[in-house]
């Protein structure tokens, strides 16, 4: 762990508009606010941005007042395990998180993935995520990715609508992997009508089929193919409490805190016998890029959050031929003050 330093404290939120509006199973999101943290030591620079988690009320204004209430103890110096212990999961914990990672980066001109114990990085395959629609459109938005070897579909807990919208774009994009996230939208009464459904289409993965707290409707449940845990499972302690209901873990930034909490939750995932996904909340490139470090650790990566963003940062992460690729320009040792 990086020695604590004295540090200059920066902090501001974003609006970061989306390009359409999106839709999941309760929600249309038309912006995704952030919240960017800068650290200056005087020679080098850390930055985080973070999302918060709109389910639990964690929202930019409240990060602010989160960090601000934190001023001095962390311009005095503080390191990633202590943080841990002073933040709760979340976003503010997790924008802290990734700008000291970004400053012991910078401070020791070491790449984040090197302090993260990896030797090399590779360009990591991702999901393009098609918003709840109309079947028809939803078949048009998965055909209009031409690169896309992956995509995740956004369904709202209808059964026979979502089981329309699954058939409409296996039939546009017969080759393509396909998983499907509920987003809570299912009960014990409605996901058995849905799950033959997904089987037929060739469907790979099930995410957040039912309400967060309410994972107990999966126990009767057959699971035909892999159910993963988004908003069921935060952080580690929820992984310890939760696992055995779901086969996959998604760890996001944003849900659990940060970086350091991430990488934690994949050992752990691991040790469990879970498969491990990485996912963001739809921010841009500064959001995508310690998700990328994280998702050279996991099995299933949903990185294709600055695509919807009606303008990300330069210089940004890359998509090509159905991968996501992340420079060392982008977040770490080469970054400019």
């Amino acid at each position: 762990m990086a020695e604590a330093v004295s540090v200059e404290l920066e902090l501001h939120n974003e609006p970061l508009p989306m390009s359409a509006p999106f839709r999941i199973a309760g929600h249309v999101f038309e912006a995704m606010p952030a919240t960017v943290v800068t650290l200056r030591d005087g020679a080098h620079v850390g930055r985080g941005e973070a999302a918060g988690v709109y389910y639990n009320d964690d929202h930019p204004d409240k990060m602010i007042a989160t960090l601000e209430a934190l001023r001095a103890r962390i311009e005095a110096g503080i390191d990633r395990d202590t943080l841990r212990t002073l933040l709760p999961a979340g976003g503010a914990r997790n924008a802290l998180d990734c700008a000291l990672w970004e400053l012991e980066s910078q401070r020791k001109g070491v790449p984040v993935w090197k302090l993260a114990g990896l030797e090399k990085v590779d360009r990591l395959l991702t999901t393009f995520t098609v918003g709840a629609d109309d079947p028809s459109v939803m078949a048009d938005r998965a055909a209009g990715y031409p690169q896309a070897r992956a995509l995740k579909l956004k369904l709202t807990g209808d059964p026979e609508l979502d089981g329309a919208r699954v058939r409409a774009v296996r039939a546009r994009c017969p080759q393509a992997w396909i998983g499907v996230d509920a987003n809570q939208g299912y009960n014990a009464a409605t996901l058995p009508s849905l799950l033959p459904v997904l089987i037929e289409a060739g469907v790979s993965l099930l995410e957040q089929p039912c309400v967060r707290g309410r994972e107990h409707i999966l126990d009767g449940i057959e699971r035909p193919l892999p159910f993963a845990a988004d908003e069921s499972i935060l952080d580690l302690a929820e992984l310890e409490a939760r696992h055995h209901r779901f086969d996959v873990i998604n760890i996001k930034l944003d849900k659990c805190g940060g970086l350091t909490e991430g990488l934690l939750m994949a050992r752990r995932a691991r040790e469990l016998g879970k498969k491990v996904m990485v996912g963001n909340m739809c921010g841009t490139s500064l959001a995508a890029a310690p998700a990328f470090v994280l998702g050279q650790f996991c099995d299933i990566v949903d990185l294709d959050g600055p695509i919807f963003l009606v303008k990300d940062r330069t210089p940004s992460v890359r998509y090509e031929d159905g991968y996501i690729t992340c420079g060392d320009e982008v977040w770490g040792p080469k970054t400019l003050a």
